[in-house]
């Protein structure tokens, strides 16, 4: 399965968005794979998309994700704990829940490529502390 970060997500949602055709074409790239996600990137992308486009576009991603487009993993007993360390080792850049909660992830499922549109802070992050993320949408 490939973690999808709340960029990818949105730009899937967002024609207007610059990222909207990697998005379509990742989706259709690697969804025989399956996608996880996580429950502080679906706060995110809900917020974002009602904030940016509208309601109905943040309840369609609710459904999809719903019916399926993504898996969504109960967390691990430690992971508001993890998230706060993770959080803290990346403050310079800063890191946020759903992208800590991303990382908490990876090391459970033992993967690092992710769909992504930040660049950034995914080229910084190290899952298990010394793996690199592999970002396959840009």
């Amino acid at each position: 399965m490939i973690l999808a970060d709340s960029g990818f997500w949105i730009a899937l949602g967002n024609r207007r968005d610059h990222h909207h055709a990697a998005a379509c074409a990742a989706l259709e790239r690697w969804a025989s794979e399956g996608f996880v996600t996580t429950w502080p990137v679906l706060t995110e992308v809900t917020h974002l998309l009602t904030a940016r486009i509208g309601l109905p576009q943040a309840l369609a991603f609710i459904d999809a994700i719903a019916r399926g487009a993504a898996a969504v993993p109960k967390p691990p007993d430690n992971a508001l704990s993890r998230s706060a360390a993770l959080m803290y080792r990346y403050r310079n850049l800063p890191m946020d829940l759903a992208d800590a909660s991303l990382v908490i992830l990876a090391e459970d499922l033992g993967e690092g490529r992710i769909l992504s549109t930040d660049l950034r802070d995914f080229a910084g992050y190290r899952w298990k502390n010394t793996q690199p993320f592999t970002n396959l949408l840009l």
